[in-house]
């Protein structure tokens, strides 16, 4: 079992603030949105943007929204602004049976602020166009599917879904290079493959953690699962016999995890002095980047509770600015690096 160690390519820390819990599940929104926290600036206007998925060769970035209400939006990374992606009054559908056989259809327009999305991954395509997976809780526990389209401003085109086994409920989500998808299930406690031709499948060796967060290696052969509850991230290997892995011990609770646009390194982001009952505005920011081939860490990010952005649950690199999204807030944070 492999244990963190401080290389110090970059590390943030702020004193902390002060701040006692008013709500246990959303934070107040007293440090305006506008205003600098150090070197810590702000994306105001979101709902739970609780994942970041960047658009590659582009100028935006996708955000879900874990909330009531939460939508998919997409945000340009020079003015900052974000404007609403999903669902609008005109989404494109253009419904791929053949892929999606078991799918019964396009999302219901009615679900309203039901509609919630939670992890995002953003496979890449050839050309302008990529394909984006969506955990989506609401009227039904799926994976939505759509085509995101690349032209001045990026469209969605909704392609198919994948529905949730009964027992299931999902939380991150990769597309596979060969086809496919891959799932995090808390609720079971286990990690689950899909594919056109044989459905949903259980993936060995993935039955002894809390998973959330995902990513898998360019070449499909390993998957890394953040275990939240063990603070610990695991490289499971896939399609293998017999199965490998390997254990990393983090020191605090992994949620999303991105892997660089080069596939140089993995950024692993989550809360930190999680206290039973449970206080978020207690718990911190953390973020550390990963090699995917040595699992060598260095701690990137660690600061102390702000009020509308309680803790870090994802991070992501857009040239020289680390953004990150959060569960608890209605805003993404970002900072230059030096």
């Amino acid at each position: 079992m492999k244990s963190l160690t401080y290389l110090g390519w970059f590390f943030v820390m702020l004193v902390p603030l002060g701040i006692t819990a008013q709500n246990p599940t959303v934070a107040p929104s007293g440090l305006p949105c506008g205003e600098a926290l150090g070197n810590i600036h702000f994306i105001c206007n979101l709902i739970s943007p609780e994942d970041l998925a960047v658009i590659p060769g582009s100028e935006w970035v996708i955000a879900s929204g874990n909330r009531e209400g939460g939508r998919i939006h997409l945000v340009n990374v020079r003015s900052k602004a974000a404007t609403v992606l999903f669902p609008t009054s005109n989404t494109n559908e253009r419904f791929d049976f053949d892929t999606y056989p078991a799918c019964p259809g396009p999302l219901n327009p009615d679900e309203g602020n039901n509609f919630k999305a939670h992890g995002l991954y953003l496979k890449s395509g050839q050309g302008d166009v990529h394909t984006l997976y969506v955990v989506h809780h609401g009227s039904r526990e799926s994976i939505e599917i759509f085509d995101v389209q690349v032209s001045v401003t990026p469209t969605l085109t909704w392609i198919g879904c994948v529905i949730a086994p009964e027992t299931l409920g999902f939380n991150g989500v990769v597309g596979l290079p060969g086809g496919g998808l891959v799932a995090t299930s808390p609720q079971t406690g286990d990690v689950w493959e899909w594919e056109t031709r044989t459905g949903w499948t259980r993936v060995p060796g993935s039955e002894d953690t809390t998973p959330n967060g995902l990513e898998v290696s360019g070449d499909g052969r390993w998957l890394y699962v953040a275990g939240f509850s063990e603070a610990k991230l695991t490289r499971l290997s896939r399609g293998q016999t017999p199965v490998h892995k390997e254990v990393v011990e983090l020191g605090f609770n992994p949620d999303n995890l991105r892997m660089s646009l080069d596939g140089s390194v993995i950024f692993v982001a989550g809360p930190g002095n999680i206290q039973t009952p449970r206080e978020p505005l207690n718990e911190t920011s953390n973020v550390v980047t990963m090699n995917p081939e040595s699992l060598e860490l260095e701690q990137l990010f660690q600061h102390a509770p702000i009020e509308g952005f309680v803790a870090s649950t994802t991070a992501i690199q857009i040239g020289n600015e680390i953004w990150l999204g959060t569960h608890r807030g209605e805003r993404i944070a970002y900072f230059s690096l030096p």
